[in-house]
């Protein structure tokens, strides 16, 4: 989604001829068709011959000028004609071929008629324009060339000499052709089909570009509500683990050890505070505009001694080993890495076995990447045997092929269980924020 920045002017434009209503351009073309003949025979009776000449500007010879141009006066006939050309034009965006042959056929009337030149023509035009836009090209095309064919087959068998035009004593007191006017005819079609060509060029694109803008738009949507969902999911998976634990444990000792069950619940208590510290951190993407950004940081391998601190208080035994320099890390690999620990804790603390079980994590900080491991000793059940209700080793592997590191996961020699991730620990292209969703198991 795109805005304007604040104060910013919105230049005013025209809407396209396309989103008018669909009346509004054939009273336009009637308007300015029958006003503009009008004019054209006014002129012509004002300068007697030699007023107005055709648009070609040629009779009796080739390229000659005419000293001598009438038309059949318009009468009823001829501004019927005048006005049916647009008012069929109602018809275009439903029907075009129709419609380009019904303007057609009224245009090839008035022009036999002999009634003056003017903008008579510019019904069938926008007819062309409108067929070839609508996508009935070859319709388009071999029609026009086909009605210039007989238009032209007919004048030469009942045309008069141009002197006579509208004024020999037949129905159709239409000229002879002539070079000039064929070749006149032949360019108004041709301007008209290209013009349809190019504006349908220009719709496709558009429509085309509109395509590539939703689908963007989708694409981007759709990973935020995958991103939203794995961020969920993993701080449920682990922290409601976590709560699970602790309520065992506590029912189990209320009785006997009531010391012990209160630091069972108070584990409870700052699970489900860390649960929905980040839960608020994450939903926080979806706040209306004005409120307050979330003020818990993003989960990054800073909060790692927290996280083994509830991981201990769930009774797992934990040993960490940090190798190299701690540095600040990438923002998507940062979050990658506390994840993969996050889960595999998860796993561990569900599906290690009974204990005592001693998970080690070794976090080795290398020039450009940083390797995260975490092994068990238990003897639970294979996590690569994934339920149909979650898939954690393959959210972690998404995690790390999505920001061009390694991932592995299998048993160790011996028994238990390993974990290890290579990321990268510097900005690039691979280290965008992963798009996929990992289910913990």
């Amino acid at each position: 989604m795109t805005s304007s920045p604040p104060g910013a002017q919105v230049r005013p434009h025209l809407p396209l001829p396309s989103t008018w209503p669909a009346w509004m351009v054939p009273a336009l073309l009637a308007f300015v068709q029958v006003v503009g003949s009008l004019g054209a025979q006014s002129g012509e009776r004002r300068g007697g011959h030699g007023g107005s000449g055709p648009p070609w500007g040629e009779t009796h010879g080739p390229w000659q000028s005419d000293p001598g141009y009438t038309s059949t006066p318009l009468d009823p006939l001829g501004f019927a004609l005048l006005a049916g050309g647009p008012a069929l034009l109602l018809l275009r965006r439903r029907h075009p071929v129709f419609t380009l042959a019904a303007v057609g056929a009224v245009t090839l009337v008035y022009l036999l008629r002999a009634y003056t030149y003017g903008p008579g023509l510019l019904a069938v035009a926008v007819a062309l324009v409108g067929a070839v836009v609508a996508g009935h090209r070859p319709a388009a095309w071999v029609g026009a060339g086909t009605a210039l064919v007989g238009y032209f087959a007919l004048t030469t068998a009942i045309g008069v000499p141009f002197e006579e035009r509208g004024r020999a004593g037949t129905p159709f007191p239409v000229e002879e052709p002539s070079v000039g006017g064929a070749a006149f005819a032949l360019a108004w079609v041709l301007i008209a089909l290209i013009s349809g060509e190019l504006i349908r060029m220009r719709t496709m694109r558009a429509a085309a570009a509109a395509r590539t803008r939703a689908e963007e738009e989708r694409r981007q949507a759709s990973e935020e509500r995958l991103l939203m969902a794995r961020e969920l999911h993993d701080v449920l998976a682990h922290n409601i683990s976590m709560i699970n634990v602790q309520a065992g444990v506590a029912l189990h000792l209320i009785d006997d050890d009531p010391n012990q069950a209160r630091t069972a619940l108070a584990a409870i208590k700052e699970a489900s505070k860390e649960a929905l510290t980040e839960m608020r951190s994450v939903i926080g993407v979806l706040r209306s505009q004005g409120e307050s950004a979330p003020r818990s940081p993003t989960a990054g391998l800073d909060r790692l001694d927290e996280l083994l601190g509830r991981a201990r208080s769930a009774g797992l035994r934990v040993e960490s080993e940090i190798v190299g320099e701690r540095r600040p890390l990438p923002a998507g690999t940062d979050l990658a890495a506390f994840r993969i620990v996050q889960e595999s804790l998860t796993n561990i603390t569900r599906h290690a076995g009974p204990g005592p079980v001693t998970a080690r994590l070794r976090i080795a900080y290398g020039e450009r990447e940083v390797a995260v491991r975490v092994e068990d000793d238990g003897h639970g059940v294979s996590l690569l045997d994934d339920h149909p209700g979650g898939s954690g080793i393959n959210g972690m592997r998404e995690r790390a092929a999505a920001l061009g590191g390694t991932f592995e996961a299998g048993p160790r020699p011996g028994g238990g269980f390993r974990v290890s991730a290579t990321l990268p620990a510097t900005e690039g292209p691979a280290g965008a924020e992963p798009a996929g969703e990992g289910d913990t198991e």
